[in-house]
């Protein structure tokens, strides 16, 4: 009976303990770069003409594309997420 009991108990904070980790790799992790409980969040201001507009975004690991229309030729700028700066402008030839 005590060997159950035993058993019993520690199968208990076994049970606790993967919970616990569990709950802590999910914190974790949303608190990672990029993310908006905890992480840092940049800003990049793209300083376009008057007249652009957004016309698609794609997304890397920590880069965004975003393709410009309107306000001159069309274009792509890549943004540094981490850093909130412009990192590259790519101009589209029709």
């Amino acid at each position: 009976m005590r060997a159950l009991k035993a058993a019993v108990i520690v199968m208990g904070v076994l049970i606790v303990a993967g919970v616990g980790t569990i709950v802590v790799a999910i914190v974790t992790r949303m608190a990672g770069p990029g993310a908006g409980v905890g992480g840092a969040v940049a800003q990049a201001v793209l300083d376009e003409p008057e007249g652009t507009h957004i016309a698609g975004v794609s997304l890397a690991t920590d880069r965004v594309a975003v393709q410009l229309q309107g306000g001159g030729a069309d274009r792509v700028v890549v943004v540094d997420t981490r850093a909130g700066r412009v990192v590259a402008r790519i101009g589209l030839a029709k």
